[in-house]
């Protein structure tokens, strides 16, 4: 009798052991998922979002958004160029729509873009001189400092695809004292 009580013992603590080790799989499952999809950080290099974002500000990226919906206008989106470093720039423009800068306003389609007074002036329209059409993979992003972004308006960065899109900015998380969520 002795024998079958210790043989059950032993199947309960290896029991225990399987239970615990499926426990940790799935806690360090979920937190790789959870950091990979909505912790990445992103560091903001230069001012071609000031004032919105300065440079050296911390951010944290949600990588699903853009995999499930569809970006939005004036989202504060993560691309990539090509060349492997992230950008963060504003979409202004979206697929099929036709963008051109007028005396330093946005115009969508032929409509003045209706923005906070602080996004309306473009002094150089660059490339957005001419209407630009948006091909339907196609976004328009502009820097909210708009004298001091390389951006869609330029034939290096010109419209991106939406392939290249990243993610959206989620949450500025340092310095501190400018913690805050960015919808």
């Amino acid at each position: 009798m002795t024998e079958f009580y210790q043989e059950e013992k032993e199947k309960s603590v290896l029991r225990r052991i399987v239970g615990w080790m499926k426990d940790i799989v799935l806690v360090i499952s979920l937190a790789f998922f959870f950091v990979y999809a909505f912790g990445t950080q992103v560091r903001m290099v230069g001012q071609s979002m000031s004032p919105f974002l300065e440079s050296d500000d911390v951010m944290l990226m949600d990588r699903l958004s853009y995999r499930f919906f569809l970006p939005e206008r004036f989202d504060v989106a993560v691309f990539d160029r090509g060349d492997g470093k992230l950008n963060v720039k504003r979409i202004i423009g979206l697929p099929g729509e036709t963008v051109q800068i007028v005396d330093g306003r946005i115009y969508i389609d032929g409509s003045l873009l209706a923005t906070s007074e602080e996004l309306e002036n473009v002094p150089l329209a660059g490339l957005a001189e001419q209407p630009i059409e948006l091909r339907e993979d196609e976004y328009f992003l502009l820097g909210d400092n708009r004298t001091c972004s390389e951006d869609s308006r330029f034939a290096d960065v010109g419209n991106v695809e939406k392939r290249q899109l990243v993610g959206k900015i989620w949450l500025r998380m340092f310095p501190l004292e400018t913690l805050k969520w960015i919808s």
